[in-house]
Formats: C-alpha cells, structure tokens, sequence
C-alpha cells in the first residue's frame, strides 16, 4: 500500500466548537480519501482538506445503492490521551458489509492507520465535555459512470469526522418506542446484517410514523413471521427479564453491534445471565403482564446506552421502570463512558491509542 499523502494547508484555522454540539451537525476541516480499481487495487491514499465530491450524475453508487460505512467514535481521556473505541472491530464488521455487496475489502491494518493518522491532524476537534466525543464515519461508494445493474469496477473511501454531543437531544432519559409491524426492515440471508445505505431508506417511513405518534424510534419484528424482535433503527435492544438479560440472536437480519458486543461482555464478566436467543413480541407482553419484565435498553455507538421507558404494540403500551433509566441501564452507561474517558481499566484492550504527534507536511 502506498504511503498516505498529506495535502494539508500551512495554517489550521483555530477551532473554535459551539457549545451545543448535537450529532452529525459539524464536521472537521480535512478528510481522507481512496481510490480503487481493478489495474491498481487500493491507491492514492490522502489525507486533505474537507470539500464537495464531484460525482458523475451516472455514478453507479447513486442508482443502484452499492455503497457501505461504518461508525465509531474517538475520544479524550482523563489523561489527555486521544483514543478510538474498538475500531478493528468496527473495520472488521466494514468489510464483512463489502463482501456482501461485492466491493473490495480494504486492508485493515492499513486502514487503521489511516483513521489514526486523520484523528493526529484533527486533534483538536475532539470535544472533552461529558458525553461528547468524535465521531468516525468511514464510508465506500461505487464510483463508476455507468448505467448496468453490475458491481463497480472503481470504488472511492472517504472518512469524515464529527464532533458530537448526546445522539438524543432527550439525552439520558428514557425514549419511547413503537414496535412496528405495518412494515419490514430486513430478513435473513438479506442486508440487514450489513451497515449500508438501504437498510437504512428501508426503515425511513416506519420512523417517521412513529416520530408523528411521539416515538422516539421503531423496533422491528422478524421479516418473515412478524413474530419476533431484532433491533431498533439505531440500536441493538436488550430485555431484562426477572431471572435473565436477553438480546435477540444474530440470525442475518440484525446488525452485529458492537457495543452490543461489548455490552454482553460485560454483563458475562459481572456473572450476570446474558443469553442470545429468539425473543417474541408475545413472550415481551407476557413477561410484562406477570410483573416479571424489569427494562428495556438499547445499545449503539452513537447512543451507547438508551433506556426504553416505553413499550408500544398494537396500541398496548408497556410503562417500564415507572418511565425512569433502569438501574442496569445507567450501571452498563457508566462503565463503557468510564473505559472510553479512561476513568477505568480497559480490561479487554478496546481501545486504541492515537499518537498525536506533529505531522510533517
């Protein structure tokens, strides 16, 4: 792989960030981008400053949707220190999605080089108020000029940085969601395993229905039967029964969180019994109705943890925890903020640490 060039201009202008930051709003000055094609695999990779993309109006990615990206985030720790939260797992998860839409795996080692090198110019922009952080948002697009329903032969990656707040502007309180069955997101051996473009169109309109009823987000039953609970528009879900913390099983149709991960390993190293299996919707009312359904939570890179106060299916609402964040909820919150701002040990290595040394243009 080739050397990254540095295409940086001679002064920075000072960063000076807004004190209410919101999420996906602003965006750092410069970006890395890449280039593929078949003669030359992988190539160009630069770091420049942040400008439009000029597309082909006939650019493949725009009629026929092969594109994927991914999201973590970056932080400041109580030391000082720059670090990104698990990102091999995210680049791992990245070109798992790319080999599904047949676009060309990237390195990973290299590709982790790349975001920590880009995250060493943008230091600065890192946020260090509680609950902020930067976001990392790497994506790849079919960059032909060609109308055919073929995989493209030229691929562009692009990582863009966001510094930002909470994810919800309710921050920590508890959000309302609508169990939706007039529509479906994904089925197994499907995308919904893939973090691209068009599960995400697929659940617009569910979503916006619930925004117009007071929902927060959507949570999708199984394609197929409607019977069973996968995930949120946003976020992984869990359920906390009385004698069990349960996550639906990754059956093709979910995405495989990492925070999701993340979160069931720490309920393992606190012998608390996480399973992953098959959830119903029936089972969730069931449980509720016998008093033995304690919470609900969701997790995600941009949220981390959000705890679900209310429950709504077929117009039978479900008030969970009195519509307060569960005890569990801001236990598993506390303790992922505490690894990324380094307050704690980071037992499994999740992090990984940024130098921030002067790059040389």
């Amino acid at each position: 792989m080739e050397k990254i060039k540095f295409e940086l201009g001679e002064k920075f202008s000072k960063v000076e960030l807004p004190e209410s930051l919101g999420f996906g709003k602003y965006f750092t000055e410069h970006a890395f981008e890449m280039d593929y094609s078949h003669e030359k695999g992988w190539h160009n990779p630069t770091i420049k400053p942040l400008a439009n993309l000029s597309l082909h109006p006939a650019t493949m990615f725009l009629h026929y949707g092969q594109g994927i990206f991914e999201g973590l985030k970056a932080f400041k720790n109580a030391s000082g220190e720059v670090v990104i939260f698990r990102p091999e797992k995210h680049i791992e998860r990245l070109n798992n999605s790319a080999r599904r839409i047949c676009i060309p795996e990237v390195d990973p080692v290299f590709l982790l080089h790349a975001l920590t090198e880009l995250i060493s110019v943008e230091k600065d922009w890192i946020p260090t108020n509680e609950g902020e952080s930067l976001y990392i948002r790497p994506f790849i697009f079919g960059s032909d000029s060609f109308l055919g329903v073929k995989p493209a032969s030229n691929y562009k990656l692009v990582i863009i940085l966001s510094p930002v707040g909470a994810y919800y502007s309710e921050g920590f309180k508890p959000v309302r969601i609508l169990v939706q069955d007039d529509y479906v997101r994904a089925v197994s051996k499907g995308l919904g395993a893939c973090k691209t473009p068009a599960n995400y169109a697929a659940s617009l309109l569910a979503a916006e229905e619930a925004h117009k009823k007071g929902f927060t987000q959507v949570l999708w039953l199984d394609g197929v039967e409607q019977k069973y609970i996968e995930e949120v528009g946003t976020m992984n879900i869990f359920i906390v029964f009385k004698n069990e913390i349960a996550t639906p099983k990754l059956t093709g149709s979910i995405l495989p969180g990492v925070t999701r991960d993340s979160v069931i390993q720490i309920l393992k190293d606190w012998n608390m019994n996480i399973t992953e299996r098959l959830i119903s919707i029936d089972e969730v009312i069931s449980e509720y109705k016998n008093g033995n359904l304690l919470g609900v939570f969701g997790t995600g890179t941009a949220a981390i943890i959000s705890s679900v106060g209310w429950l709504n299916y077929k117009g039978y609402e479900m008030v969970l925890n009195n519509g307060e964040p569960g005890e569990l909820d801001v236990k598993l919150f506390n303790e992922l903020t505490s690894i990324h701002y380094g307050k704690i040990e980071d037992k499994h290595q999740w992090l990984t640490h940024v130098s921030t040394k002067e790059i040389e243009v």
